[in-house]
């Protein structure tokens, strides 16, 4: 089931998803860098299934895209059965080497990604019903990481730790987790008027 719901299962995002996450523990306790390694792996894993998310759907991803459409369970139920089958897969693997890592008092928690990840996720399926889903993905990637990502591992460690740990804080405590919320249900809101454009691949 996972194979046909999910071409980027079966591809190089699927592998890149395991090397980030057995290279954060691996890097924690193999290279001794222990608790500075949590806010580094948070910072990255919310763009991690946007990559999945822009794999699994249009002409790209599918050669059979014209066919699929025509058929009933096509256009956004298909995207959302996609999107549903990366993230199964990207949260428990992020979540759970998010939890093995070490952590300290005042840092993020493993979990913290998981509103942030999943409202970008919206936001680029909302803004993939416009340009296209391998193009909104990309688009909401490339935001986060000039925004986030690069300024932190363009820093010298050990700026690069307290870089992260700043970082992390975008998506820690509740005002920022409730407007992570609030971000979602907007972008749902949105992919849920703009459902029809996925059954016109040809823009997609």
């Amino acid at each position: 089931m996972l194979w046909a719901a999910g071409p980027a299962l079966r591809g190089s995002w699927l592998v890149a998803l395991v090397l980030v996450a057995v290279g954060a523990v691996a890097l924690a306790y193999g290279a001794g860098a222990g608790e500075a390694v949590r806010p580094l792996l948070l910072v990255v894993a919310p763009v991690l299934p946007l990559a999945g998310v822009g794999l699994s759907y249009g002409r790209h991803a599918d050669p059979m895209y014209e066919i699929t459409a025509a058929t009933p369970s096509g256009g956004l139920r298909l995207l959302l059965t996609r999107t549903a089958a990366v993230l199964v897969v990207s949260i428990p693997a992020l979540t759970l080497a998010g939890a093995a890592l070490p952590a300290s008092a005042e840092r993020p928690g493993a979990a913290t990604w998981l509103l942030p990840g999943l409202a970008m996720t919206l936001a680029a399926l909302a803004l993939g019903s416009y340009v296209g889903c391998r193009t909104g993905a990309t688009s909401i990637a490339v935001a986060w990481a000039a925004a986030v990502v690069l300024p932190v591992f363009a820093s010298s460690s050990p700026t690069a730790l307290a870089a992260a740990t700043g970082a992390a804080r975008y998506f820690a405590g509740p005002a920022a987790q409730a407007g992570w919320a609030a971000g979602a249900l907007v972008c749902a809101a949105l992919l849920a008027v703009r459902r029809r454009s996925f059954d016109h691949l040809e823009t997609l």
